[in-house]
């Protein structure tokens, strides 16, 4: 459930509707297929390698096979019901996260770790917008925290590529160029 969050950037309401039969293999890649997300948002999603592992492991030791993915086990290792309610989510991440010395955390906490994550992976502001289901890319700045950088702007290095640019289309030019 942690990875989930934390990989996949899922809300608490996708988690708990996360069905196994979604999980597939698209391109290559294990992916949730058409998740429909808030304001009836439909995206895939890549699923990281380690997030799938996970994912295997809990249905193994789970024994679902079927239908949603996250669901109650009973002490004697019963599933019950068909799935989990968003406090449910909430109380998990953060009896775990305290284990680890982590007070206070969120399931949104995750969503917006992984934002970070892969932003200071070198992701795409319009990757990490696609795979947050994000509407605004606004909403992705806010996620991450971006501000303008005006002593190191990002268009800076770009004078270097025009002027080799520009100087190739005179030469190409030169016979119309008087």
């Amino acid at each position: 459930m942690l990875a989930m969050l934390l990989g996949c950037g899922l809300r608490r309401s996708e988690l708990i509707g996360l069905e196994i039969e979604k999980i597939q293999v698209r391109q290559g890649h294990w992916v949730i297929v058409d998740l429909v997300g808030k304001g009836g948002h439909i995206r895939t999603i890549p699923i990281p390698q380690w997030v799938k592992l996970g994912v295997v492991r809990w249905m193994a030791a789970s024994g679902v096979s079927n239908g949603r993915l996250f669901r109650a086990i009973g002490k004697d290792g019963t599933v019950h019901g068909d799935g989990l309610c968003e406090n449910a989510v909430w109380c998990i991440v953060g009896r775990y996260c305290r284990k680890i010395g982590l007070d206070n955390v969120a399931p949104h906490d995750l969503r917006r770790t992984c934002a970070k994550l892969c932003h200071a992976s070198g992701g795409e502001l319009e990757q990490i917008q696609f795979l947050l289901g994000h509407a605004s890319v606004q909403t992705t700045e806010r996620y991450l925290g971006c501000k303008h950088n005006l002593s190191s702007p990002v268009n800076d290095p770009l004078q270097h590529g025009l002027t080799i640019t520009i100087n190739r289309l005179r030469a190409e030019w030169a016979d119309y160029i008087t």
